[in-house]
């Protein structure tokens, strides 16, 4: 019996050929066959079924991969090929879980020529991993004379069939599971683990696994009508979970989180996952099969995309599918369900805001992911809840038992897995230390930042989100020197309404009272691309920070600055409205978007509406070119803000994303703080207030340099206003201004080392 060949076809033709393939294979599952007659037998199926002259199947043994089955290769090389995980294309397969397809398999990087498997012949190679409890314990690979990708519902198949294997596998005991799983039961002593914070803090618990590993023990459905009936049934369950806790978070109403939650449900509520989960049932896998499925296109989909906020979103998508396989398996065990009985930290390979929601907040201490990114979902909800969060750490199973100490440091970027005795009593010390800075900080609310020479100083804060605002009068900040409007386009599904807009904005105006907010229009595009506002080239951008970004797309999308525009001027009612344009490179630019304002300016006042009392025109400095134009550009405008962080990037040439370069990317160059002097000079001259944003400020002895260099308005997170405050209070600036001078004038070889010591005699950067 054979099965026609799958080839370009329609998807439900494709549905039809996999459950072919699927009730071809449950025949060999069935039969009384030894596993390596039933292995022999399954490579033959797939490669008649794919058309492909090799099939071939490899697996776990020993730390080895070894070919165990072919159909198309030399039978010799059966059980003698062998390649660590990592090695050549199949072990890279293994080694990252991830299918690979290639028209020419010579060309990868990672090929590697097994000359006794007679395979020199064959051009087109494509393997998907053969995966048991979230790891890979084989692969499945074709091959094929001919130079030629595969169909994706080819790989869609191949993919089926390694989830059946993986049953077979599993019952036939041809690998070693416990090998497999990394032998995490041997862990002991100390680790050590980095990673990127996204939200800063310390803290520390037991580890707790937020999910226990679902382990699908049924692949091949024996009634496709019960199985479909099964997953619609743990749909409604979901859907209604979700509900139930976006009307029940504990954190406050209103906020960014509330549309974090709306994007959320719309993803739980989309036909298109339950249509193609439904697809992957007609083929003939059980429920927990089908979702499994679809969950690893998803996987497969999320490595392919270099978008982070698409990646982002992704990422929620997963989180529901690991809720639904929960639900339709019975298995519903998280540790939110089961509840935290003592202080936690915890693990989990992604997060997604709903499930984050579900823990007691007073026992959770912080999170750890595998993944996750400054962007996601989660990140935001955990900051309006004011959980540390540490991400990109790598392998945490392989690291990290259930119930081990953990102390994080997100602050740091750390965390430490069964700490010694001396790194718990140093972490105690530091979380001590950071509670009295903290207790002294919010004593320091009222101290006017005013130098030891008696020149006051400006210290605002940056925000973003309206959980931001408070911290206005928590810290006693000048006001809000940069307040990112392109969050809420972040979090949103679909473009944010104008109505939505002006409420956000009018919130805003009304938490700071008389303190001023400088509204920067939206700062979308680069590496903040919105899925639902697509450029046909935005996508291939080989420099994002430097491309289709910021004003650039509010001016081609004027519809987009229109909107934000009548926002703006309508929440500022009565009220004076701050507004700052990025990434400004000519004056041009900057007279285009204060046209736009200016006409819905215009319109409003026709309709009798209450108008601003006044509107302040700003812009970014951050392309240096603008530098070179301040003379046309700073008559027109009623304040100019310094953004640090994209100058510094394009000045030195040096990307602040690249590790390589962290090295590079410093703010105590002799040519950055040369530049922002030229700049602050200028602003004098036209007296045009200048303020500094970015996270160069927010440091002492960065913002020393600042002050040295001419500067007087800082705008920086809001932890860093307290530092600030007491620097500014120690500070003489005539002191400093003369220093500066000399240093920058015969710049020395580490003007950070002599800055440092500098400040360090005079008691400048004191604790």
């Amino acid at each position: 019996m054979t099965s026609a060949p799958i080839g370009p076809t329609s998807n439900s033709s494709a549905v039809a050929s996999a459950r072919k393939i699927l009730t071809r294979l449950h025949e060999v599952m069935a039969s009384r066959s030894h596993a390596q007659a039933k292995l022999n037998t399954v490579v033959d199926v797939i490669g008649e079924s794919l058309d492909s002259e090799v099939c071939s199947i490899y697996l776990l043994r020993e730390g080895m991969l070894e070919l165990f089955a072919t159909r198309g290769l030399a039978q010799e090389a059966v059980h003698v090929t062998r390649m660590g995980v990592g090695e050549g294309l199949v072990g890279t397969i293994a080694s990252n879980s991830e299918t690979l397809n290639l028209a020419e398999a010579t060309a990868h990087p990672d090929f590697s020529y097994r000359p006794e498997t007679g395979e020199d012949k064959f051009h087109s190679f494509a393997g998907v991993p053969i995966v048991r409890r979230e790891r890979a314990v084989g692969v499945l690979c074709v091959q094929h004379v001919d130079p030629r990708r595969y169909e994706e519902v080819e790989i869609e198949a191949l993919q089926t069939v390694a989830m059946v294997l993986s049953e077979l596998i599993a019952n036939a005991e041809l690998v070693d599971e416990e090998e497999a799983a990394g032998l995490a039961a041997a862990l002991t002593g100390p680790e050590k683990m980095s990673g990127l914070t996204l939200v800063k803090g310390l803290g520390s618990g037991v580890a707790v696994y937020h999910q226990p590993r679902i382990t699908i023990e049924h692949v091949v459905a024996e009634d496709t009508e019960a199985e479909r009936q099964r997953v619609y049934l743990a749909f409604d369950k979901m859907r209604e979970q979700i509900d139930r806790m976006a009307s029940q978070a504990e954190f406050g109403i209103g906020g960014e989180h509330e549309e974090v939650l709306s994007t959320y449900k719309m993803f739980a509520y989309d036909e298109g996952w339950s249509r193609r989960i439904n697809e992957a049932i007609d083929s003939g896998l059980t429920a927990e099969a089908a979702i499994e499925r679809v969950q690893q296109r998803t996987r497969m989909r999320m490595r392919q995309i270099d978008d982070a906020l698409l990646a982002d979103r992704m990422h929620d998508l997963e989180d529901l599918s690991n809720r639904l396989l929960r639900i339709v398996s019975g298995q519903l065990g998280t540790a939110a369900s089961m509840g935290l009985r003592n202080d936690a930290i915890l693990i989990a390979r992604n997060l997604g805001p709903a499930e984050l929601l579900e823990y007691d907040k007073r026992r959770l201490k912080g999170v750890i992911l595998e993944e996750g990114s400054l962007t996601a979902h989660v990140v935001i909800v955990a900051r309006a809840m004011g959980i540390p969060v540490l991400g990109r750490v790598k392998s945490l199973r392989g690291r990290v038992r259930e119930g081990d100490q953990i102390l994080l440091d997100a602050d740091q970027g750390l965390a430490f897995a069964r700490p010694t005795r001396d790194m718990v009593i140093g972490f105690d010390e530091r979380y001590a230390k950071s509670r009295e800075r903290q207790a002294k900080y919010v004593a320091m609310r009222d101290v006017v930042p005013v130098t030891a020479d008696g020149e006051r100083i400006s210290v605002l804060i940056n925000a973003g989100l309206r959980e931001d605002m408070p911290n206005l009068s928590l810290t006693g900040a000048d006001g809000v020197g940069l307040y990112r409007t392109e969050f809420q386009f972040l979090v949103a599904a679909t473009l944010p309404s104008r109505e939505r807009q002006t409420r956000l904005y009018r919130e805003v105006l009304e938490v700071a009272g008389s303190k001023p907010v400088v509204f920067r229009t939206v700062d979308i595009g680069g590496d903040k691309s919105l899925p639902y506002l697509r450029h046909e080239d935005d996508m291939h951008e080989e420099n994002p920070a430097m491309g289709w970004r910021a004003l650039r797309v509010a001016l081609e999308r004027d519809g987009l600055l229109k909107a934000q525009a009548r926002a703006l001027l309508e929440a500022s009612a009565g009220r004076v409205l701050n507004v700052m344009f990025p990434m400004i490179s000519e004056p041009w630019e900057f007279d285009a978007a204060k046209a736009v304002f200016d006409a819905q300016l215009a319109h409003l006042k026709t309709l009798g509406k209450t108008l601003p009392e006044s509107v302040k025109y700003g812009a970014m400095l951050e392309v240096p070119a603008l530098a070179e134009v301040l003379d046309i550009l700073l008559p027109k405008l009623s304040f100019l803000s310094i953004g640090t962080n994209d100058l510094t990037q394009f000045l030195l040439a040096a990307d602040r994303s690249n590790p390589k370069l962290a090295e590079r990317y410093d703010w105590l160059s002799p040519a950055i703080l040369r530049f922002i002097r030229r700049v602050s000079a200028a602003g004098r001259e036209y007296h045009v207030p200048m303020t500094v944003c970015g996270e160069m400020g927010g440091r002492p002895l960065e913002a020393l340099a600042l002050l040295g260099v001419g500067i007087r308005r800082l705008s920086i997170t809001p932890a860093g206003v307290a530092p600030i405050k007491e620097l500014v209070r120690r500070v003489n600036l005539a002191e400093i201004t003369q220093a500066m001078e000399g240093w920058l004038a015969n710049p020395p070889a580490n003007l950070r080392e002599v800055m440092t010591a500098w400040a360090s005699e005079r008691g400048l950067l004191a604790d």
